[in-house]
């Protein structure tokens, strides 16, 4: 039986910024993968990071780091 869990999940203003995120974590080996928004958050684009909530910082920092643009973040109960 699947159970709902915490997941961090981030979301983008635009594709591009999404499509930029995706790259530049995928480069990284930085963990989680795209998914489309869930209902739990309002986004502009409809795609967000979904990882362990464990990564979120990590996520974060490096998305600041360089300079790649998101619109929030939050924990939301997903399946896996």
């Amino acid at each position: 039986m699947r159970r709902k869990r915490p997941f961090a999940v981030i979301a983008f203003a635009s594709t591009e910024q999404a499509l930029a995120a995706e790259a530049m974590f995928t480069q990284r080996g930085l963990p989680g993968r795209m998914i489309p928004i869930p209902s739990q958050v309002s986004a502009g684009c409809g795609l967000a990071w979904k990882a362990a909530t464990s990564e979120e910082q990590v996520l974060l920092d490096a998305l600041r780091e360089t300079g790649i643009g998101f619109e929030t973040h939050a924990l939301v109960e997903l399946f896996d």
